[in-house]
C-alpha cells in the first residue's frame, strides 16, 4: 500500500513538472509525459503499472477515459460547429470517415490485423484533439482562417471521434458473444447508451437550470453523478458505459438555459490532472519488444496516416470551400494525435484481451508510434512549411485587451478599421454582448483559464492591454500572457491601490502599470469618457506636429498609440511623450477640449479675412 501511495506522489510531481516543460518550451506537454512514462517503464522498469496496481489498473483506467471522454463531449455545441464553417464540418465527418478507411485498410496489410481490429484501429486515430493542436498552433502561427480551422477541428473531433472509436469497439465486442444475436445485442447496448445518457444529461440539465444545488456543490455534483451514471450503465450492459457518458455530456452542453462554462473549467483542471498521469502510466505499461515487432509495417502505416490519409481527407473535405490550393496543403500536414487515442486504445486492448482477440498486443505500441511520429515530426516542420506556403501570420501587432468596457470597445472599432487584429476578453456578458454587436471578435470569460486555452483565438496577437476594473484577476491575466508574449508585451494600467501595495507586487508587474500613462487608472478613464470623451485619430505631420497637437487639445488629450509604417507604438509612463513626425496618432480627447478647438478654429476662421485684408494692404 505504501509502494502504491508513493507511486501516485510520484506521477503527481512528474505529471506537474512534464506540463510546466511543455509549456516552457511551448511544445504539446504529451511529449513529455510520453518521454517520462517510457523512462519509468520499458527503459529503465523503474514502473511496471501491471504489477503495482493489479486488479486495479482497468478500474483507474476505465474512470480516466469516462472523465476525459465526459469533458470533451462538452464541448461539443452544435451551433457552433455551424458557426464555424464548412470545412470544419466537413472535416469531422467527411474527413474522419475518409481517414478511418485509408487507416483501416492500411494496418489490415501492412500489419496483419483482422478486418475488425483494423476498424477499430482506424477509428481510434482520427482523432486529433487540442491538447496537441493548440501549442503547435502558437508556435507555428499560421493565419487566422487556418488557426480556426485547424483548432475548431480538434475540439468537434475529439468527442465525435471518440464516441465512433466507442461504437465500434461494443460492435466488436458484442460479435464476439457466440450466444448472442448481433442485432439484438448491439440495439440493447445503443438504447441502454443513447437513453441512459440523454436522461441523464437531461436530469442534470433540469438541476442546474433551476438551481437545485448549491453553486459550491455544482462541480462536485456533475463529476459524481457522471461517474455514477458510467458504473450504473455498464452494471446494465457491459461496456455501454464510455457511450452513456458521451451522449450525457453532449446532451448536457446543448441544452437550452444551462450555464456549464464553470463545470467545463472544472472538468478541464481535472482532466488534465488526469491525462498527464494517466499518459504516463499508459507509456509505461507500453512492451519495448511490441513496439520493435513493428517493424517496417509499422513505419509504412505512419506514412500512410501522414502522407496519405490526411491530404487526401483534406482535399475531399475543402470540396466547395474557398482555400486556396496552399492552404489545403498546410492543412494535409498538421494532424498530430493526442491523449484520446492512447487513452481508449489501452482501455480498448485490455478489453479485446480479455475477450480472446488476438493482435491485439500491437495495436497500443501502433498506436503510439503514430502519436510519437505526428507530434514530433510536425512540430519540427510545421513552422518551416507554413513559411514555405506563404500561410504563415507574419508580425503579431494585433492586441488582446482583457476588459470590454466602452472605451475599450471604441479603441477596438478604430484599430480594426485599420486592419489590426483585435479581441476584447471579459467576464462580464453586457460588455460581451455589446461588443458583438459592433462586430468586434471577443472572448467571454477569462482569458488566463484553462477554457481559453482552446478557445481564444489568438492568431495575430503579440499584446495584452489590461484594462478591466477586476483588480484581483488583472495581475493573473497579466502574469499568465507576460509568460507568454514577454515582459514588455503587457500593459496594465494603474491601479489606485498599487501605490500602497508596492510591496505586495513585483516590480516588474508594478512598472507595466502605466498603460497610456503612469498615472492613468481604469476609473479616470472611465470617467472621462462618461463626461463625453472621444477617440480621435490626427495625422502627426511636419506641418502640424505633435507640439501643436498639445497646443490644440492641451491636458485634454490622451495619446494612446501612434502608427508609424503600419506598425502599432504603445504610449506609457515609461516611453518619451514626444510623439514624431509622419505617423498616426490615436488619442483620447475630452469633450471640454474639443469644444475648445472648435471654438479657436472658428474664431481663427473668422479672423482670417481681416488677416488677408491687411496682407493685402
Amino acid at each position: 500500500m505504501e509502494k502504491i501511495t508513493a507511486t501516485l506522489a510520484l506521477l503527481g510531481i512528474l505529471s506537474l513538472f512534464c506540463q510546466w516543460l511543455g509549456w516552457k518550451l511551448r511544445l504539446p506537454a504529451i511529449l513529455p509525459l510520453l518521454i517520462a512514462g517510457l523512462l519509468l517503464g520499458p527503459a529503465f522498469n523503474v514502473l511496471d503499472p501491471d504489477a503495482l496496481f493489479g486488479d486495479l489498473l482497468f478500474p483507474i483506467i476505465s474512470l480516466g477515459v469516462a472523465v476525459i471522454l465526459f469533458e470533451g463531449a462538452l464541448t461539443l455545441n452544435f451551433k457552433e460547429i455551424k458557426d464555424h464553417g464548412r470545412m470544419v464540418t466537413n472535416l469531422v465527418s467527411i474527413g474522419a470517415i475518409t481517414t478511418w478507411g485509408i487507416c483501416a485498410v492500411a494496418s489490415h496489410y501492412f500489419i496483419g490485423f483482422s478486418w475488425e481490429i483494423a476498424l477499430l484501429f482506424g477509428a481510434l486515430i482520427c482523432v486529433t484533439g487540442p491538447t496537441v493542436i493548440v501549442p503547435m498552433l502558437r508556435t507555428v502561427r499560421p493565419t487566422a482562417k487556418l488557426a480556426s480551422i485547424l483548432r475548431w477541428e480538434g475540439i468537434v473531433i475529439d468527442p465525435l471521434g471518440a464516441l465512433f472509436a466507442v461504437l465500434v469497439f461494443e460492435y466488436i465486442a458484442v460479435a464476439s458473444d457466440p450466444t448472442s444475436h448481433i442485432l439484438t445485442a448491439l440495439g440493447l447496448m445503443l438504447s441502454i447508451g443513447l437513453g441512459i445518457g440523454a436522461i441523464s444529461g437531461y436530469l442534470v440539465g433540469i438541476v442546474l437550470r433551476r438551481n437545485l444545488l448549491p453553486h459550491y456543490l455544482q462541480n462536485t455534483a456533475v463529476l459524481t453523478i457522471m461517474l455514477g451514471v458510467f458504473v450504473g450503465s455498464n452494471l446494465l450492459q457491459e461496456e455501454s458505459g464510455l457511450l452513456t457518458v458521451t451522449v450525457m455530456g453532449i446532451w448536457l452542453t446543448n441544452m437550452r438555459g444551462v450555464d456549464i462554462g464553470e463545470i467545463l473549467e472544472f472538468k478541464e483542471t481535472l482532466t488534465v490532472l488526469l491525462i498527464s498521469a494517466l499518459f504516463i502510466l499508459l507509456a509505461a505499461r507500453l512492451d519495448s519488444s511490441a513496439m520493435l515487432s513493428l517493424g517496417w509495417g509499422g513505419l509504412v502505416v505512419l506514412v500512410v496516416v501522414m502522407f496519405i490519409a490526411r491530404p487526401v481527407s483534406i482535399w475531399f473535405s475543402a470540396i466547395g470551400t474557398s482555400l486556396k490550393s496552399n492552404e489545403k496543403w498546410f492543412l494535409s500536414w498538421v494532424a498530430p494525435r493526442g491523449i484520446v487515442a492512447a487513452a481508449v486504445s489501452s482501455l480498448f486492448a485490455i478489453k479485446l484481451e480479455a475477450l480472446g482477440y488476438e493482435g491485439v498486443a500491437q495495436i497500443v505500441p501502433l498506436v503510439f508510434l503514430i502519436i510519437i511520429g505526428t507530434v514530433v515530426i510536425q512540430s519540427l516542420t510545421a513552422g518551416t512549411w507554413a513559411r514555405r506556403l506563404n500561410v504563415a501570420a507574419g508580425s503579431n501587432h494585433g492586441i488582446l485587451i482583457f476588459g470590454a468596457s466602452k472605451f475599450a470597445r471604441e479603441l477596438a472599432k478604430v484599430l480594426l478599421a485599420r486592419q489590426f487584429r483585435v479581441v476584447l476578453a471579459d467576464s462580464n456578458w453586457d460588455n460581451i454582448r455589446l461588443a458583438r454587436m459592433d462586430s468586434i471578435p471577443v472572448y467571454f470569460g477569462n482569458p488566463a483559464s484553462e477554457h481559453a486555452e482552446n478557445y481564444l483565438d489568438l492568431t495575430g496577437v503579440g499584446r495584452v492591454f489590461i484594462i478591466s476594473p477586476y483588480r484581483q484577476m488583472n495581475p493573473l491575466v497579466s502574469f499568465h500572457f507576460q509568460d507568454i508574449y514577454g515582459v514588455d508585451k503587457v500593459f496594465g494600467l494603474n491601479s489606485a491601490e498599487a501605490a500602497s501595495a508596492r510591496h505586495q507586487m513585483s516590480e516588474t508587474y508594478v512598472k507595466r502599470l502605466s498603460l497610456f500613462g503612469e498615472h492613468m487608472s481604469y476609473a479616470k478613464l472611465s470617467s472621462m469618457v462618461a463626461r463625453g470623451a472621444v477617440i480621435k485619430t490626427t495625422n502627426i505631420t511636419e506641418n502640424f506636429t505633435f507640439e501643436h497637437f498639445v497646443k490644440r487639445y492641451g491636458d485634454g488629450a490622451l495619446p494612446l498609440i501612434y502608427i508609424k509604417d503600419k506598425k502599432l507604438h504603445v504610449i506609457t509612463g515609461n516611453t518619451n511623450n514626444t510623439i514624431p513626425n509622419d505617423v498616426e496618432l490615436i488619442s483620447l480627447i475630452s469633450a471640454h477640449a474639443l469644444l475648445e478647438a472648435k471654438g479657436s478654429d472658428a474664431l481663427e476662421q473668422s479672423l482670417q479675412p481681416n488677416k488677408d485684408q491687411a496682407a493685402a494692404s
